[in-house]
């Protein structure tokens, strides 16, 4: 059965942030709030949970998942980037963005889409997830939680509770965050292609 927590969603009290990062280091999957509604995570190096994830949401092997990061520097480990594409980073995180780049070798395979060799990049505009971010010290692997045979995410952790308490970790209430998907930019060519049109705006990349 899967633990509680109600974090501030202003001031999260950094006793209840500490026990949900040891919750991930130990392989656990938590549901955290993050800009654009709640997300399913686990450590970027653990296959378990993130098979785990796999089969909650039922997906298949062709699934992207995401690495939320706390900042820029996490990105230049994981993904490539030339000057004028992190000009665009810079100016639009954190956000309600999701930032397709090419990945480094840090990136473990299974990560990857298979054939492109490219990585979804993430830095949410929420005081919880940052403080989970900066504590961890690393990416989290995520991914929206949408159930199976559902077209919107989950928005209420009191739910959430209900429907998946035997299959998670931890779920964090953080209150409402919205269940509005974050926009999608391809950053893989020169030109920064709109992939979906979600909260963030698409004005700087149109």
């Amino acid at each position: 059965m899967s633990q509680f927590f109600q974090i501030h969603a202003e001031n999260p009290q950094q006793r209840l942030v500490r026990q949900a990062v040891d919750i991930i280091r130990k392989g656990g999957v938590i549901v955290y709030p993050t800009d654009s509604g709640y997300a399913i995570g686990c450590h970027i190096g653990d296959k378990y949970s993130m098979d785990k994830i796999r089969e909650i949401r039922q997906l298949d092997k062709k699934h992207n998942f995401t690495l939320v990061c706390r900042d820029l520097s996490d990105i230049s480990t994981y993904a490539q980037t030339d000057n004028s594409h992190y000009r665009l980073l810079k100016a639009h995180t954190p956000g309600a963005y999701t930032f397709i780049l090419k990945a480094t070798r840090e990136v473990p395979k299974r990560l990857m889409h298979p054939k492109r060799r490219t990585i979804g990049i993430r830095i949410p505009d929420n005081v919880i997830a940052q403080a989970i971010l900066e504590d961890l010290g690393e990416p989290l692997l995520s991914s929206t939680l949408i159930l199976p045979g559902e077209d919107e995410p989950m928005t209420d952790p009191y739910e959430i509770r209900q429907v998946l308490e035997h299959q998670l970790d931890l779920i964090i209430d953080g209150g409402f965050c919205g269940f509005e998907a974050t926009t999608v930019i391809d950053f893989e060519e020169d030109v920064p292609v709109v992939v979906r049109k979600g909260l963030g705006d698409t004005g700087s990349f149109e």
